[in-house]
């Protein structure tokens, strides 16, 4: 077994699909729209869905917003090196929330950045 993807609801699917493709470094992999059923998919990730485990944004036709709630927490992705990856998210237009660092009582330097909708995101430093 393996995990395929993660689901988000998201308010704009462009918008989605621009800061993960064009902010977050990752490849836009396939689309399906449904418009007799009220939604539109954009599936992105790093690597091929047969191999990797992507994200799928999902747009729900009318709904620009979303409450998060509190039972999510966030996306963990790792890079090669925190702070700089930071730098080229704001660089791109995106918000990082919590500077490259240790983590709170350890040694592994992690950031967080935010997606449009609000989503966080887990940079670990690998």
């Amino acid at each position: 077994m393996r995990i395929l993807h993660t689901m988000l609801r998201v308010g704009d699917l462009q918008r989605s699909t621009d800061f993960y493709t064009k902010v977050m470094g990752m490849r836009l992999l396939r689309t399906t729209d449904r418009p007799d059923q009220g939604y539109s998919l954009a599936f992105v990730g790093y690597g091929d869905e047969s191999t990797d485990a992507v994200l799928e944004l999902t747009w729900n036709h009318g709904v620009e917003r979303y409450d998060l709630g509190t039972a999510y927490g966030h996306i963990a992705i790792e890079v090669p090196d925190a702070a700089q990856a930071c730098e080229r998210i704001r660089a791109a237009g995106g918000k990082v929330v919590r500077e490259a660092g240790p983590v709170k009582g350890g040694t592994t330097v992690i950031a967080f950045v935010e997606d449009p909708d609000g989503y966080r995101i887990e940079l670990i430093e690998r």
